[in-house]
């Protein structure tokens, strides 16, 4: 994944298996926290991650017509902000990569995935806030 510095803006390229933890960037120094909004991803992207991250991730699979996937934005952004370094919160358009959606079984939207070791542990469709999507995240 290439994050942004905060403080300089220069690229910086994080592995997969980092990507969950702070770090350093390579140009200024300064820090680099944990993302701590949902990333968005492709399927390359997911793929690596899934397979890399040692902590558990959440995917949120939505459209942009979607009203119900609007409404439960805000609560997939503050999922990722209250676990930043404990969780990695990710989106899939489904318009843009119908090959993901298809892959994990997706039938309707919202629908969230809860990932541990590249594999499904939990899988949800339709709305959901955010402390049961922390749930998810903790228990499984």
């Amino acid at each position: 994944m290439i994050r942004a510095c905060p403080a300089c803006g220069k690229k910086n390229r994080i592995p997969a298996a980092k990507l969950a933890s702070a770090g350093r960037c390579g140009a200024c120094g300064a820090a680099l926290p944990a993302p701590g909004a949902p990333l968005d991803v492709g399927p390359g992207e997911l793929d690596e991650i899934a397979q890399a991250s040692p902590v558990p991730i959440l995917v949120d699979f939505w459209a942009a017509w979607c009203g119900p996937c609007r409404s439960a934005a805000p609560e997939v952004a503050r999922v990722a902000s209250e676990l930043r370094g404990r969780a990695l919160v990710l989106k899939v358009d489904t318009d843009a990569h119908p090959e993901l959606a298809s892959a994990y079984g997706v039938r309707g939207i919202p629908n969230f995935v809860v990932l541990r070791g590249g594999e499904v542990v939990f899988q949800k469709a339709g709305l959901a806030d955010a402390r049961e999507m922390r749930s998810w995240l903790e228990s499984r």
